[in-house]
């Protein structure tokens, strides 16, 4: 089963309130095995548009991922981080299939 990922980009306006939603997300997180691939970090801009802040967050299936972010548990830091930032979020399902040069 292929694994599921949380690709947000975001632009933090209040970095003071923008700690209360990363202490918030937390309990959602760990109730849901999520674990950062990505957070923050050194980027740059390839092609198109970016936001300062990018995050990646791995899932062990697309249902948990979507679990997660339907709980009560990530509805309630969702509130603080929505009143801290603007950003874009897609839920993604992993690719499980051959990788170029595998026969």
């Amino acid at each position: 089963m292929a694994k599921a990922y949380w690709v947000a980009r975001v632009d933090v306006d209040d970095p003071e309130a923008y700690k209360a939603y990363v202490a918030a997300n937390a309990e959602a997180f760990s109730k849901y095995g999520a674990r950062f691939l990505v957070r923050a970090g050194k980027f740059e801009t390839m092609e198109g548009g970016s936001r300062s802040r990018n995050v990646v967050i791995e899932f062990s299936d697309y249902e948990t991922a979507m679990a997660c972010y339907k709980s009560p548990e990530y509805a309630r830091a969702k509130a603080l981080r929505e009143k801290a930032s603007d950003g874009d979020l897609i839920i993604v399902e992993g690719y499980d299939g051959p990788q170029p040069g595998e026969a």
